[in-house]
């Protein structure tokens, strides 16, 4: 995928903050954190987003969310006490690079950085979606 952003970051055409890089995955700093040490972790193969990503490409991707996580906790100067993880998938979940990745966001102060804005308004019976998913 030669116009992918992120591909072009893991052969080096565009440059970046990397973190660190296996055989598999390519992380590095985001360029528009809401943390200190806000990274990614992205497969070297190229798939869009996780449905339609290979099981053994997202077990990569997800031991390296913890490789980078102990990284971060390790290595960062503000003592980091959680963190977010998170994947946007599709356009209306806010993803920008049709490139899956992983998001490992540390967390300082619970009212700082990435914050989970509940919306309870137009949710359906937790009932009926159940029977929805199990019929």
């Amino acid at each position: 995928m030669e116009q992918c952003l992120f591909c072009q970051i893991i052969v080096g055409k565009i440059p970046s903050r990397k973190i660190y890089e296996d055989k598999d995955i390519f992380a590095f700093l985001d360029i528009t954190p809401n943390s200190d040490g806000h990274s990614l972790v992205i497969p070297k193969k190229h798939s869009v987003d996780l449905q339609s990503t290979d099981l053994e490409t997202l077990k990569a991707v997800s031991v390296g969310r913890k490789i980078v996580a102990d990284i971060l906790k390790a290595k960062l100067a503000k003592p980091v006490k959680g963190f977010n993880f998170v994947s946007n998938q599709g356009s209306e979940a806010f993803q920008m690079v049709f490139h899956y990745h992983e998001h490992v966001i540390p967390k300082y102060i619970k009212e700082e950085g990435f914050l989970i804005n509940k919306n309870e308004q137009n949710l359906s019976d937790l009932d009926e979606i159940h029977k929805q998913l199990t019929s």
